[in-house]
């Protein structure tokens, strides 16, 4: 067994790997950038080596740094995470150069699944299904267009090296193709040091399944069941499941038996996942295709975790180590239901725009993963950062991931809900929100799931999760409670001036345009003059309140504003304004202030990169008209007019960077 494994990457994967290790007694090693010297993950390693600047491409990305760290330190295995060099061959054949172990698959391997235009052709050599497609050398746009008309519309362009949603377009018509094809492009070679780009056809009512594999050097290779990523965001998964809630055991084995043969073609051993889309309107779910093989351990490994029982992490150890797996296909079972939730830094309120900055608070429903698959009591959080930390511009926006185990997939979703609302996060923009409103929504729980759902549920964007007139009540309820206690906190700071500021018993409380009236007196809580029943405790300056009302537990996070609460619990941001009852009709009388019109102005919606400008001062422009490309978190992102007009002034440069609401252009 290794003495000292060097982690190859960074944040919650760094942790993870990290953690395991230290489980089997192995010392290990961290490398950090200049933007994560003070990340948990190099505090938690043994030994810590500085690789270089913030960005990617200076520091996490040179195999030459690595090596060198691990001949400082005298690591004899290094373990990549995902992303990164995890799948780059020239890494690995270095690493064996240098007589260092590669803990992942053989060089020959990641060189055949790795490039996903090869595997293509690998995988129709082997009899697998693949999607009809283009996998050869695009030469230019017009190249692209012409192959996207022979293969009929909608197609998916991606680029080659590509991967965790990067470099991906999806094309409807040939103005997409012309419009998308140089960023996927540009996208490639900006995350992945590679510009190839290959198309394919876009299976409508797709669902995203795959297969976890497992090998080892002595030629055993099983199936670890499925997970389902369907629910996507911009080809991103956002939530996993193991199992899928449309696999049947006929389809299980028939899938897993086909990616087990594709991996034995190519000598596969390691952790490793085969992803297949299949077509939602074929009931029989026989009508599935080989998309790609990931030559690595994925961001969602944990829900197979929790289902199986094996930690794949410890395996890809053993394996490197030249151990024989211990155990069968027949060992491998299902043991109830995990979902997987992705924490992101991005603003669903304002259309997921990417969000930087400091974790002003950062307060998990559970303290970070230390070992225990299942998590406490089925609640896992994997994750890399703490109160404090930074969230940078220069890698991917996931903060944490939530896992949540249960004998059912009803009763892991109810977990999700729960653990949500207990998931304090503050200084950024983050869609916990969100994550809650796809867990209580009805077609989740339904299990009609297609790669669709997010933009054909949330065509207009995201507000809020659906709200119940009970639950309003509740909060109504929750909010004149907490009222009462900030009004009886004045009175004890100046109880010179006495029963002046004895608190109000009564109170007006109004949520959207709900109006609800609540009294108490002694025990007893009325709402609209009928009986409540209320269990709750709250000190003035606490952010979460755990509350039974009318039979319903309750955690709300709660924040005083000038006129009430800003309430958040079940996927859903309430503001309560909150009056004692003798002045509440008094309100009515008050002035709304009117915001200004920022519409001719286009500006940054987030940090980022202004790549391109696509107009001047002078230009006419239409709705709808791209005018800028701002890159942010390793994506690009169009800007387009809201209306028809001309171009005033410009005030930015392609190559600047700009800070969010920072003005771009000014239309007449």
């Amino acid at each position: 067994m290794f003495k000292k494994i060097l982690i190859a990457n960074r944040g919650e994967i760094a942790c993870r790997v990290i953690r395991t290790a230290k489980k089997m007694g192995i010392a290990t090693v961290a490398v950090y950038s200049d933007a994560d010297a003070r990340a948990p993950f190099v505090q938690m390693a043994d030994e810590a080596v500085h690789i270089g600047p913030s960005p990617a491409a200076q520091s996490y990305l040179i195999a030459e740094k690595i090596i060198e760290a691990c001949k400082q330190t005298g690591a004899d295995a290094v373990h990549p995470g995902y992303g990164f060099l995890s799948e780059r061959t020239s890494f690995a054949q270095a690493l064996a150069d240098n007589g260092i172990a590669f803990v992942g698959p053989p060089i020959n391997a990641i060189a055949a699944m790795g490039d996903k235009i090869e595997s293509k052709k690998l995988a129709k050599l082997a009899g697998v299904n693949v999607v009809p497609g283009f996998v050869g050398e695009i030469e230019s746009t017009e190249h692209a267009v012409q192959i996207s008309n022979e293969i009929g519309y909608p197609v998916m362009m991606k680029a080659s090296a590509g991967g965790g949603g990067k470099g991906m377009r999806l094309a409807y018509n040939e103005n997409d193709v012309r419009e998308g094809f140089e960023a996927t492009k540009r996208e490639g070679l900006n995350s992945f040091g590679d510009d190839r780009v290959f198309i394919e056809k876009f299976i409508l009512n797709p669902r995203h399944i795959e297969i976890q594999i497992l090998g080892d050097q002595h030629g055993n290779v099983l199936y670890l069941n499925e997970r389902e990523c369907s629910i996507q965001r911009r080809h991103q998964k956002v939530v996993e499941e193991a199992p899928s809630p449309f696999v049947t055991p006929k389809m299980r084995k028939a899938m897993g038996e086909q990616c087990v043969a594709l991996a034995k073609a190519v000598g596969y051993y390691s952790a490793g996942t085969v992803e297949l889309i299949v077509s939602g309107a074929d009931p029989t779910g026989e009508s599935f295709y080989f998309l790609e093989m990931n030559t690595r351990l994925q961001v969602e490994h944990p829900v197979t975790e929790c289902i199986t029982g094996v930690d794949l992490v410890e395996q890809m150890i053993r394996v490197a180590a030249g151990e024989k797996l211990a155990l069968t296909q027949d060992d491998v079972k299902i043991d109830g239901w995990a979902i997987e939730n992705r924490v992101y830094a991005e603003d669903p309120y304002r259309g997921f725009l990417p969000s930087t900055g400091r974790l002003v608070r950062y307060n998990p429903p559970v303290a970070g993963w230390t070992g225990d698959i299942r998590g406490v009591d089925g609640v896992r959080v994997d994750d890399g950062v703490r109160d404090g930390g930074e969230v940078s511009m220069f890698y991917d926006p996931m903060i944490a991931k939530l896992i949540t185990w249960g004998a059912t997939r009803d009763e892991a979703a109810d977990k999700q809900v729960a653990a949500l609302d207990r998931f304090e996060l503050e200084g950024l923009g983050h869609n916990i929100d969100f994550l809650s409103a796809i867990m209580q929504h009805p077609r989740f729980r339904s299990g009609e799931l297609t790669t669709g759902f997010i933009a054909e549920e949330y065509p207009d964007g995201f507000t809020g999760a659906a709200t119940s007139p009970d639950l309003i009540r509740s909060l109504a309820a929750i909010a004149a409670f907490a009222a009462t206690a900030e009004a009886d906190r004045a009175r004890q700071v100046d109880g010179q001036l006495g029963d002046e500021l004895d608190p109000p018993l009564a109170w007006q409380v109004k949520i959207g345009d709900v109006v609800h009236d609540v009294a108490f007196e002694g025990e007893e809580v009325t709402i609209d003059g009928h009986d409540f029943d209320l269990a709750i405790e709250y000190t003035p300056g606490d952010r979460m309140i755990e509350a039974e009302a009318e039979g319903d537990n309750l955690s709300v996070k709660i924040a005083k504003t000038r006129m009430g609460f800003k309430m958040t619990t079940r996927g859903a941001i309430h503001q309560a304004r909150v009056l004692p009852a003798n002045i509440a009709r008094l309100a009515a009388h008050m002035i709304d202030k009117v915001p200004p019109d920022l519409s001719r102005f286009l500006l940054c919606p987030m940090p980022g990169l202004l790549v391109a400008l696509h107009v001047q001062e002078g230009d006419k422009v239409e709705a709808g008209q791209a005018l800028a490309v701002v890159e942010a978190m390793k994506m690009e992102n169009i800007l387009r007019a809201e209306k028809t007009g001309v171009v005033k002034t410009v005030n930015a440069k392609a190559g600047e960077s700009l800070a969010v609401d920072a003005i771009i252009l000014e239309m007449e």
